[in-house]
């Protein structure tokens, strides 16, 4: 295929200087689609065009299914053939040919492919491609759907290499997606080598649609008797008509590739599947989807897939993450499975109760969580940040129930001989087969931990230290017109309050008590008088923080705390051996206020309504392995050696 593929992409030499390399993709997919669909419909074309007299809309499409069995068609009265029998018409009646197709092969719209037609004509290059593409057979006897997907996958990576940059934005690399559809099949390799298997896989970001390519592939290699269902749905009209495209390539069913947002509207909402696989774009805001994600969380509520939060708008990835934990099969129906690409912020982002924290909660409380395996740096071409693998799975066997395996993959790679954009390091087959034989084990191992979900659970506490201050009337002067307006109410006149103060002695009290009891007496005097709560919202507009003074308290002698001095603390579920999780919150909570806040803080105490329950994955904290530093020695003989070294080159230039 390898062969027949460059022969192909070298019908690229003649877009020499009309096109530059990373746009020569424009041309020859589509051209190679087009060829495809040619040698597809010619069997058929003569019924068609006689149905096409008969019949038009939805009549056609039943009638044209009914006798040919194909699920598109094209009405025109050319072909490419036909087509070079009128060099002067060729491209206004290459335009009609092409508007002649179902309305389900749209993928020509979406390349651009009329004014890639009007660009050739008017350079002279129009005939020479359209008969070179003419000559090339790609008919199903000829070229097999197996192989014609190879051609076109072959194609397409070819299009990547010479976009280079451009690549990572709707190119996955093949070693990645290899990596996490052995993992996503790996719980079911024995179902999936039954005769006549049929399985559904799902991409809510299929890009060129490389991850259905892929798990199709890589399924055939275990059972070349198995059928495997691609359904994807791709925002960019591009990567939409490359991914559509090569399904047609694959003899898949064209209807299953869809082009549209999928956040603000997911066009699969009444379907879920077997396999779920996505890598969506990271710190990308979802602004543009924001009104319609929130109207539809409003609308279905907790059990819709937003319900279970949403993530900043700066960065849309969490979304993904609950779209696809709700297209997954549901368990009642054999369960299903799901893989997603994530950068690290997914684990911990977020505080307690926000909305990527509840996500997370959601995910571990439901036990959707099967695993998470870090990748190795420079591993995709538009990123070298840390990228994870999530594996989600709402059926999980005995043994994984209420747990969550994690691997660290990131030394499990080769380096590559020529590197692609920010893509330096791949996952060959000995460290794919490495990773999922740690997955398959289950077992703890210094690069597999596993974990119960509720270790990844703890509660914010709010710690309070009592507010401490001192008063004295001279600050009268100071107050403005809201603490005045609090202090002595709407129907007192300050004035004469303000006038009793000024003439108090300077004196400085360390408690609140006496302080009010001082100014009551003063008041009283003059015949002036104040509910207890204007004495003590007068007080603390008179005091100072002072921490050698008494505690202020409220009208039942609480402590008042001190705000800028709160402080909140996380407590993890199993601190001290809880294994109760959140049912032992209170038990919890109260051993680690003892052992780690009271002994530092004597006078603190927790408010308990403030209490607020998050959850993060440290991926990195739970790997993390402590190197001690080098004995001094060592570092003392090394600087030595140093110094020797430059007095020595100092000594050659003085000479």
């Amino acid at each position: 295929m390898s062969i027949l593929g460059n022969f192909v992409w070298s019908i690229a030499d003649q877009l020499r200087g009309v096109y530059r390399p990373h746009q020569y993709g424009g041309v020859i997919l589509p051209f190679t689609i087009l060829r495809r669909l040619d040698c597809l419909l010619e069997p058929t074309r003569d019924d068609v065009r006689s149905l096409a007299q008969k019949y038009d809309g939805g009549a056609l499409d039943v009638q044209v299914k009914r006798k040919t069995g194909l699920t598109f068609y094209n009405t025109s009265q050319y072909d490419l053939a036909r087509l070079l029998e009128d060099p002067a018409g060729l491209r206004a009646n290459l335009i009609d040919y092409i508007s002649h197709f179902s309305s389900n092969i749209d993928v020509f719209e979406r390349f651009g492919f009329e004014a890639e037609i009007n660009k050739l004509d008017e350079k002279n290059r129009l005939y020479l491609i359209v008969s070179k593409f003419a000559d090339v057979d790609l008919h199903p006897d000829t070229v097999p759907n197996a192989a014609m997907g190879d051609l076109y996958e072959h194609l397409i990576y070819k299009f990547a290499e010479a976009s280079n940059e451009e690549a990572g934005e709707h190119y996955t690399p093949r070693d990645a997606i290899r990596l996490m559809v052995d993992l996503l099949f790996a719980e079911e390799n024995e179902s999936l080598l039954e005769p006549g298997t049929i399985r559904t896989i799902y991409d809510p970001t299929a890009g060129t649609g490389g991850m259905l390519s892929v798990a199709e592939e890589r399924l055939l290699e275990r059972n070349p008797q198995a059928r495997l269902r691609l359904y994807g749905q791709e925002i960019n009209d591009l990567s939409y008509a490359i991914c559509k495209s090569d399904m047609i390539a694959k003899g898949q069913d064209v209807g299953n590739i869809r082009l549209g947002d999928t956040l603000a509207d997911d066009k699969f909402f009444d379907k879920t599947f077997d396999f779920c696989m996505s890598n969506p774009p990271y710190g990308v805001d979802w602004k543009a989807s924001e009104e319609a994600v929130k109207a539809e969380r409003k609308k279905d509520g907790p059990n819709g897939r937003f319900g279970p939060g949403v993530p900043p708008v700066s960065d849309g990835q969490m979304l993904f993450l609950t779209h696809l934990a709700h297209k997954m099969r549901p368990a009642h129906e054999g369960g299903g499975r799901a893989g997603i690409v994530l950068n690290g912020s997914p684990l911990f982002t977020g505080v307690a109760e926000s909305g990527s924290s509840e996500i997370r909660r959601w995910l571990l409380e439901n036990d959707l969580v099967d695993a998470v395996i870090a990748l190795p740096t420079d591993m995709f071409f538009n990123t070298n940040i840390a990228t994870y693998i999530w594996l989600l799975d709402n059926a999980k066997p005995a043994e994984r129930r209420d747990k969550v395996q994690l691997i660290d993959a990131t030394s499990m790679w080769t380096k590559m001989r020529k590197g692609m954009g920010s893509k330096r390091k791949e996952i060959d087959a000995a460290a794919r087969e490495r990773i999922v034989k740690l997955y398959d084990a289950f077992v703890e191992t210094e690069d597999s931990k596993i974990l119960k979900n509720s270790d990844f659970g703890y509660w914010t506490i709010t710690v309070e230290t009592p507010l401490r201050m001192n008063f004295t009337a001279s600050r009268a002067v100071n107050l403005d017109n809201k603490a005045l307006a609090k202090a002595f109410g709407k129907d007192n006149d300050p004035a004469p309050f303000l006038a009793v103060l000024a003439g108090m002695a300077m004196q400085t009290y360390l408690s609140q008590d006496e302080f009010i009891e001082a100014i009551r007496m003063e008041f009283a005097a003059a015949g002036l008088k104040l509910t207890s709560a204007q004495y003590r919202h007068l007080a603390i507009a008179l005091g100072a923080p002072d921490p050698s003074a008494g505690a202020v308290t409220d009208a039942r002698g609480n402590p008042e705390p001190d705000v800028p001095k709160r402080d909140t603390e996380n407590v993890p579920f199993t601190f001290g051996g809880n294994t109760l999780g959140d049912a032992g919150r209170d038990e919890t909570i109260k051993a680690y206020f003892e052992a780690e806040v009271a002994p530092h803080v004597p006078d603190a105490w927790m408010d308990t309504k403030k209490t607020k329950v998050g959850y993060e994955i440290p991926f990195t904290r739970l790997f993390y392995t402590y190197t001690p530093p080098r004995p001094l020695a060592e570092i003392d003989k090394d600087l030595e050696a140093q110094i020797s070294k430059i007095m020595g080159l100092l000594r050659e230039v003085e000479a």
